[in-house]
């Protein structure tokens, strides 16, 4: 791997919306304690979007608080008096508790100020499923649509599927969308495919290690609505004998026949730089060879028909109080689907933890190289709803180890002490550290794999 070869356009684009997505989600989920422990009379030393050990990017105080932005950006947290956190601020814990102080408040206002971040960006990301489909509404594909069946790429072939495939069941249970299929598998282990292939029905069951595979190779999907290869539009080819037209449909390449757009999609750009021979089939009557060079980026300057043209969605708009209820059932689902994924990394042989752990150069991937406002949003709502789960975890240094330790209290009557809290904190701390250096490492470790 060199420098020059990423892709640089991507990679800014990847950079400045996980920046934009992080920073209202860490703003957001610290204004929740924050705002809730100046309601209880708590007093606020800092408020910082990202970490800053030993200096700042920007600071100011107003009032009884800094307000800063930090040069690491993996987090960021108040620090409010009188409470054992990142700042392991051992000193001011020996002197007394003063009213104003964390440590001084009723256990029970204490609680509601660990949960506030987090009950933030479950409502936040609430709140923006609902708006994503009161803006863009909800297109899917209906699986009884798709005229030629699924295209099959090498990954989907190594299961036992092939281009021309309807896939109408999984497990027993139809497939009514074919953007499930996907997750369908993913969340299964050898999933029972119920398959419609050549008029006939027949099963295909998901190979050991398929999803293995799947993970490994970081796609986002392995099968895509087959599409016949009918040229839609000619911009800038560069022809060396004959032309094709709209509605022309693509017969061989170089004499090998094909017979998917994809086929070609795929086919085309490893011919960079060469003269090739297409067979075209035109006006369904007429069989003619066209040569056209391909040029160095891979491409010849023409576009097949789209899903949109060949194959009817299906589009649901959703007025402003009809977002309400489905965003909400929407982000359920996510959330469902997200601790499965957990429950699997633990009894699961297909889904393993190296595989599926990783850093922020992973997370930054999954926005997809371009400015797209539908996914960032999208995106942006998924990570609120997966900070919110990943904070409750009762682990120490998170607020659900802070949550924990309050219950504990309020049901016991008995206060763990400050020694106790600060060792809990540390410990919470260095597993933390730990595993993020490990997910770093991991992502690493794929960069030059």
């Amino acid at each position: 791997m060199t420098l020059l070869a990423i892709d640089w356009s991507a990679f800014a684009a990847n950079l400045g919306q996980f920046i934009l997505a992080f920073s209202i989600l860490i703003v957001l989920h610290e204004l929740g304690h924050f705002l809730t422990a100046k309601w209880f009379g708590c007093r606020v030393e800092k408020f910082y979007l990202f970490f800053n050990p030993w200096f700042s990017l920007w600071k100011k105080k107003i009032g009884e608080t800094e307000y800063g932005i930090g040069w690491i950006p993996l987090g960021g947290y108040v620090k409010i008096s009188g409470m054992i956190d990142e700042s392991m601020d051992k000193e001011a814990m020996k002197l007394p508790p003063q009213p104003y102080e964390f440590r001084a408040k009723p256990a029970w206002q204490r609680l509601i100020i660990m949960l506030a971040g987090v009950i933030i960006n479950f409502v936040l990301a609430l709140v923006i499923f609902a708006m994503i489909l009161f803006v863009w509404g909800e297109e899917k594909i209906p699986v009884a649509n798709l005229k030629y069946g699924i295209y099959a790429d090498s990954l989907a072939t190594s299961a036992g599927l092939r281009s021309g495939d309807l896939v109408t069941a999984i497990n027993g249970k139809t497939l009514v969308y074919q953007d499930d299929l996907p997750k369908g598998i993913f969340m299964s282990e050898n999933a029972k495919l119920t398959v419609k292939r050549d008029g006939k029905d027949t099963t295909v069951i998901i190979p050991d290690g398929f999803v293995s595979k799947l993970t490994k190779s970081k796609q986002k999907r392995f099968v895509y609505p087959a599409l016949l290869p009918i040229v839609d539009t000619v911009t800038d080819a560069k022809f060396v004998q004959g032309d094709f037209k709209k509605g022309d449909k693509f017969l061989a390449l170089n004499g090998t026949p094909y017979t998917y757009a994809q086929d070609y999609q795929i086919a085309i750009p490893k011919l960079s730089g060469k003269d090739v021979t297409l067979t075209l089939l035109r006006n369904n009557t007429d069989t003619l060879n066209t040569v056209v060079k391909i040029k160095d980026d891979g491409t010849i300057g023409f576009g097949f028909n789209t899903v949109f043209d060949v194959i009817e969605t299906e589009k649901k708009e959703y007025s402003f109080f009809q977002s309400i209820p489905a965003g909400t059932r929407f982000g359920m689902e996510k959330l469902g689907e997200y601790i499965e994924g957990i429950r699997l990394l633990f009894v699961s042989k297909e889904h393993k933890v190296n595989e599926n752990l990783g850093s922020v150069i992973s997370i930054g991937k999954t926005f997809g190289g371009e400015w797209d406002w539908h996914r960032f949003w999208t995106m942006t709502a998924l990570f609120s709803i997966i900070l919110a789960f990943m904070n409750i975890l009762p682990i120490p240094a998170l607020d659900g180890g802070h949550a924990l330790f309050t219950l504990i209290e309020m049901i016991t009557g008995r206060k763990p002490s400050d020694k106790f809290m600060e060792y809990a904190q540390l410990v919470g701390m260095v597993l933390l550290l730990g595993l993020m250096a490990y997910a770093i490492g991991l992502d690493i470790f794929r960069l030059f794999r």
